[in-house]
Protein backbone atom coordinates (compact mmCIF):
# COMPACT_ATOMS: atom_id res chain seq x y z
CA UNK A 1 0.00 0.00 0.00
CA UNK A 2 1.08 3.67 -0.78
CA UNK A 3 0.58 7.18 -0.47
CA UNK A 4 0.79 9.76 -3.20
CA UNK A 5 0.93 13.39 -2.42
CA UNK A 6 1.09 15.69 -4.89
CA UNK A 7 2.36 19.86 -4.57
CA UNK A 8 3.46 22.27 -7.08
CA UNK A 9 6.54 24.16 -6.48
CA UNK A 10 7.55 26.62 -8.87
CA UNK A 11 8.51 24.94 -12.23
CA UNK A 12 8.25 21.44 -10.25
CA UNK A 13 6.03 19.19 -9.69
CA UNK A 14 6.33 17.52 -6.31
CA UNK A 15 5.77 13.71 -5.89
CA UNK A 16 5.77 12.70 -2.09
CA UNK A 17 5.49 8.69 -1.90
CA UNK A 18 4.44 6.43 1.69
CA UNK A 19 4.62 3.21 1.68
CA UNK A 20 5.86 0.55 -0.07
CA UNK A 21 6.26 0.97 -4.03
CA UNK A 22 5.61 -3.07 -5.60
CA UNK A 23 3.72 -4.01 -8.90
CA UNK A 24 0.49 -2.99 -7.57
CA UNK A 25 1.28 0.41 -6.17
CA UNK A 26 3.17 1.03 -9.42
CA UNK A 27 0.11 0.00 -11.33
CA UNK A 28 -2.18 2.57 -9.23
CA UNK A 29 0.18 5.34 -9.01
CA UNK A 30 1.07 5.43 -12.70
CA UNK A 31 -2.09 7.22 -14.18
CA UNK A 32 -2.94 9.19 -11.33
CA UNK A 33 0.68 10.70 -11.47
CA UNK A 34 0.44 10.92 -15.47
CA UNK A 35 -2.64 12.83 -15.29
CA UNK A 36 -0.89 15.36 -12.95
CA UNK A 37 1.91 15.58 -14.96
CA UNK A 38 -0.44 16.87 -17.85
CA UNK A 39 -2.92 18.58 -15.89
CA UNK A 40 -0.34 21.00 -14.11
CA UNK A 41 2.06 21.23 -16.70
CA UNK A 42 4.87 21.11 -14.58
CA UNK A 43 8.51 21.38 -16.51
CA UNK A 44 10.24 19.63 -13.61
CA UNK A 45 9.68 16.37 -10.89
CA UNK A 46 10.67 15.01 -7.90
CA UNK A 47 10.15 12.36 -6.16
CA UNK A 48 10.39 12.75 -2.58
CA UNK A 49 11.27 9.59 -1.32
CA UNK A 50 11.22 10.37 2.75
CA UNK A 51 8.40 6.96 3.38
CA UNK A 52 8.96 4.76 0.75
CA UNK A 53 10.05 1.69 3.02
CA UNK A 54 10.26 -0.97 0.24
CA UNK A 55 10.60 -0.48 -3.81
CA UNK A 56 11.19 -3.11 -6.27
CA UNK A 57 12.10 -3.15 -10.29
CA UNK A 58 8.22 -2.52 -10.82
CA UNK A 59 8.62 0.94 -8.99
CA UNK A 60 12.01 1.63 -10.31
CA UNK A 61 10.39 1.31 -13.72
CA UNK A 62 7.50 3.68 -12.47
CA UNK A 63 9.93 6.27 -12.15
CA UNK A 64 12.13 5.37 -15.01
CA UNK A 65 8.75 5.60 -17.04
CA UNK A 66 8.20 9.52 -15.30
CA UNK A 67 12.09 10.39 -16.19
CA UNK A 68 11.37 9.66 -19.75
CA UNK A 69 8.16 11.57 -20.06
CA UNK A 70 9.34 14.39 -18.10
CA UNK A 71 12.91 14.80 -20.21
CA UNK A 72 10.88 14.15 -23.43
CA UNK A 73 9.12 17.63 -22.45
CA UNK A 74 12.51 19.09 -21.60
CA UNK A 75 12.37 18.48 -17.95
CA UNK A 76 14.67 16.90 -15.38
CA UNK A 77 14.27 14.59 -12.44
CA UNK A 78 15.21 14.85 -8.98
CA UNK A 79 14.94 12.22 -6.03
CA UNK A 80 14.80 13.59 -2.97
CA UNK A 81 15.82 12.11 0.78
CA UNK A 82 15.37 8.16 0.09
CA UNK A 83 16.02 5.85 3.50
CA UNK A 84 19.10 3.67 3.20
CA UNK A 85 17.66 0.39 1.91
CA UNK A 86 15.67 2.79 -1.21
CA UNK A 87 18.45 4.54 -1.75
CA UNK A 88 20.95 1.10 -2.45
CA UNK A 89 18.02 -0.49 -4.65
CA UNK A 90 18.26 2.95 -6.35
CA UNK A 91 22.09 2.97 -6.52
CA UNK A 92 22.21 -0.99 -7.65
CA UNK A 93 19.36 0.01 -10.97
CA UNK A 94 21.61 2.60 -11.87
CA UNK A 95 18.81 5.06 -11.81
CA UNK A 96 21.18 7.73 -10.03
CA UNK A 97 22.86 8.06 -13.65
CA UNK A 98 19.85 9.65 -15.16
CA UNK A 99 18.63 11.31 -12.46
CA UNK A 100 20.13 13.48 -9.20
CA UNK A 101 19.87 12.34 -5.62
CA UNK A 102 19.34 14.71 -3.18
CA UNK A 103 19.27 14.51 0.91
CA UNK A 104 15.94 16.07 1.10
CA UNK A 105 13.14 18.22 -1.03
CA UNK A 106 14.65 22.01 -0.28
CA UNK A 107 18.05 20.72 -1.90
CA UNK A 108 16.49 18.80 -4.94
CA UNK A 109 14.01 21.82 -5.71
CA UNK A 110 16.84 24.44 -5.15
CA UNK A 111 19.00 22.23 -7.99
CA UNK A 112 16.25 22.62 -10.00
CA UNK A 113 15.42 26.21 -9.91
CA UNK A 114 19.28 26.53 -10.43
CA UNK A 115 19.32 23.83 -13.38
CA UNK A 116 22.32 21.51 -11.75
CA UNK A 117 20.75 18.03 -12.36
CA UNK A 118 21.15 15.65 -14.57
Amino acid sequence: MVDLDIDRNGNALVVRLQGEIDLCAAEALRPRLDKEIERQKAKHLVFNLRGVDFIDSSGIGFILGRYKRVKALGGKVALAGPTRSVHRIIELSGMYKLMEGYANEVEALRALEGGKTG
